[in-house]
């Protein structure tokens, strides 16, 4: 939270009822604190386990001009990873019922054998069932998928808050991802016998398109197209085209050159998949006193700490085998220390990008204890999960202001 008092009592105090209850107290609330329970002045030194501020504020103290009330929270989060799940819930949230079963054929005991189509009608042709007396099912699939910014926020571990004034430059920017796509006549023909293919089995299946393509060979006729072209259609279909001219020769090219017609592409615009969103800040830093160095050297040093994979065993080196992925980031805008009424919310987000610039004046200029007299930062955060459509719907986080 922005910090209004130069006591530094008072200003812990204040912090404390902003962390526990995200409000501002009074100024007369914040002098009875003070005044009743000194124990409230610690909490503005509390870190965490790998010794970290839980709460860091850039800048100390603001004037009227500074204090806007509108800043970015940033909160570093422990990264969760996905649970493999047990044999109810089958891998990662997939699974499989009936991909094998158990067939009695009046031996001396059940045989394990792939549930196929093809078994599963020559069961129930001859009169086969279950232990339970009923029909063998089909194999099925069924997916219960968490994506991670769920699982995480399920999970919370917070490691450390930063509270920076609102950055100049803000905007968010939200896409998906549209292409072209063809598809003509004899693809749908080719679509069909490969659907003929899965739903009947294999043996059926071949047997099918061996008797389409038969079809094809003798009596395949086409609107609009002399016997000769259509001759032509048939033979770069089944093959012999290519075999006789040595080269690759589509239908498609031989009705073009036979008839100066081609096939209708159907071309259509389709939805193809979705894009992550990226948020680049920029941070000016310019510390007026010792305390001040010292918060934005910790917020430098915790956000390079926590983008940073862990390697588990260290020696100077990484040791093990695998790395473990970095802390994560749930951005927020706040304004008078709750949630922004109108600009955009966020999804938890990874820090792919920081940088510093310690001369960002154009020269080198440092304190007598070698802090530099103006910084500047740049972040890039990238959420790890898309945007959906029930992002935006009542009670799933997008409420209020623009949504996400």
């Amino acid at each position: 939270m922005p910090n209004f008092y130069e006591n530094s009592n008072l200003q812990a105090a204040a912090n404390q009822v902003y962390k526990e209850e995200n409000r501002f107290a009074s100024r007369d609330e914040v002098v009875k604190i003070v005044g009743g329970s000194k124990k409230k002045s610690t909490k503005l030194n509390h870190r965490n386990s790998a010794g970290q501020k839980v709460y860091m504020s850039y800048p100390i103290a603001r004037s009227m001009q500074e204090n806007t009330g509108d800043t970015l929270r940033i909160k570093c989060v422990e990264y969760v990873a996905m649970d493999e799940g047990g044999p109810e819930d089958g891998f990662m949230g997939l699974s499989i019922t009936n991909p094998v079963i158990s067939v009695n054929r009046g031996g001396p005991k059940p045989v394990l054998e792939a549930n196929t189509p093809e078994l599963l009608k020559e069961l129930k042709q001859g009169g086969f069932k279950d232990k339970n007396g009923k029909d063998y099912e089909k194999p099925e699939f069924r997916a219960s998928f968490t994506d991670a910014n769920t699982r995480i926020k399920n999970k919370t571990k917070t490691k450390y808050n930063i509270e920076l004034p609102i950055p100049q430059e803000l905007n968010d920017s939200n896409s998906v991802t549209w292409g072209d796509d063809t598809m003509n006549a004899l693809e749908l023909a080719g679509l069909a016998i490969a659907q003929n293919f899965m739903e009947n089995g294999a043996v059926q299946g071949i047997q099918d398109s061996q008797t389409a393509i038969r079809a094809m060979l003798s009596g395949l006729q086409l609107p609009d197209i002399g016997s000769q072209t259509t001759n032509a259609i048939r033979a770069a279909i089944s093959g012999a085209a290519i075999g006789a001219l040595g080269s690759n020769v589509s239908a498609q090219s031989v009705i073009a050159r036979s008839t100066g017609q081609i096939l209708n592409s159907n071309l259509e615009l389709l939805f193809q998949g979705m894009n992550l969103r990226s948020f680049p800040y920029s941070i000016t830093f310019s510390p007026r006193s010792v305390d001040e160095a010292k918060v934005v050297k910790a917020i430098i040093r915790s956000l390079k700490q926590s983008m940073a994979p862990k390697a588990g065993e260290y020696d100077g080196s990484a040791q093990g085998i695998f790395l473990k992925s970095p802390d994560l980031f749930q951005l927020e805008y706040l304004k008078d220390g709750a949630p922004h009424p109108f600009l955009n919310k966020f999804k938890l987000a990874a820090l792919t990008g920081m940088s510093v610039n310690y001369t960002n004046s154009g020269t080198y200029t440092s304190y007598e204890d070698g802090t530099p007299v103006n910084l500047r930062m740049d972040l890039t955060f990238k959420e790890i999960n898309p945007i959906y459509h029930e992002d935006y719907l009542p009670g799933n986080g997008g409420d209020g202001g623009v949504g996400f």
